[in-house]
């Protein structure tokens, strides 16, 4: 991997971070009514699935989109005033944190029903092939969508039909405060997906490298033909299941798991890795702090010089 590209996942990741960030300060100010799922911690997984992707290519997300939704290209202003309920938003101000949405940009939505997008996204690939088209459909889910019967129905109908199709499955272990093991047997999730037919990989959702070659294998075989692909990532959500704070008060996990999981980021993990060959990492780092602060300081004016929408809206965008 050249230099180049090193600083431009680094940098990836650092943005959906400090956006991520900003987002828990604003949020207390009781301006943006929605709820909202932070994935601080889990920048690697977005960052490195989306690096490989083509603007054509689409992708969607869950109910924990943001990182998704910026790693594919979307539009920091619209998703900041859509947070804020703007008519300028991404949705209108209609969906607020988890309806997102950038045609642009190849994202196409996230909702936040569990497993609400993995047929959706199976309904893409199906049409790129109905079509002729030469593009992939990416989607993002957690864990818990193995106990959803559409994430089975999907991946059979998926793999009848050999769809391009990238299943990535960001396995933080949790199900808002319910470990995986008080919710599954003891298996491998990655091995469910095989049994249903496809090609199937397993990493380290930590490591923005590893994720990144897994996901260009996969992407590439899906786009070759060879049918759909199926990851399994390795993560660690650092804050409340739905909100800006942290919920160690619970004692749902453990001091321990907690330390381990903060001591696994992946910004600290690659920004030390790019220091034994890049000495001047920490001039680059500065120089993409301060770019990233001024851009979320201009998405946050945008959003609150924005307007309401208006009650002449309430009849847009309905069917009947």
């Amino acid at each position: 991997m050249t230099p180049t590209n090193s600083l431009a996942l680094l940098q990836a990741m650092l943005r959906i971070r400090r956006i991520e960030e900003a987002l828990a300060v604003r949020y207390a100010e009781q301006e943006m009514r929605c709820p909202m799922h932070l994935c601080i911690g889990q920048e690697a997984i977005a960052v490195g699935v989306c690096a490989g992707l083509s603007v054509k290519d689409v992708v969607f997300g869950n109910h924990r989109a943001h990182g998704h939704y910026l790693a594919k290209g979307g539009s920091l202003n619209a998703l900041v005033a859509e947070l804020y309920g703007c008519s300028t938003g991404c949705c209108g101000g209609r969906g607020g944190s988890m309806h997102l949405i950038d045609l642009e940009a190849g994202f196409l939505g996230s909702t936040p029903i569990v497993g609400g997008t993995v047929p959706l996204a199976v309904g893409a690939a199906w049409a790129a092939v109905l079509k002729n088209e030469n593009r992939v459909s990416v989607v993002f889910f957690g864990d818990g969508c193995f106990e959803e019967g559409v994430m089975h129905e999907s991946l059979n109908f998926a793999a009848l039909h050999r769809l391009p199709i990238i299943f990535i499955c960001e396995n933080n272990e949790f199900s808002v405060y319910t470990h995986l093991s008080e919710r599954q047997p003891q298996r491998l999730i990655y091995r469910l997906a095989e049994a249903h037919g496809m090609t199937s990989y397993t990493g380290d959702g930590n490591d923005v490298e590893e994720v990144l070659a897994i996901a260009d294998r996969a992407v590439g075989l899906a786009r070759q033909g060879n049918g759909p692909q199926f990851i399994e990532l390795h993560t660690y959500r650092w804050r409340e299941h739905c909100g800006p704070n942290f919920d160690d008060d619970l004692n749902y996990r453990s001091e321990a798991e907690i330390e381990n999981g903060l001591k696994d980021c992946p910004i600290v993990r690659f920004t030390a890795k790019l220091k034994q060959s890049m000495p001047t990492i920490g001039a680059e780092v500065e120089r993409f702090e301060a770019e990233i602060r001024e851009e979320i300081a201009t998405a946050f004016d945008f959003a609150l010089s924005s307007p309401k929408p208006s009650s002449e809206d309430a009849r847009t965008g309905i069917y009947a």
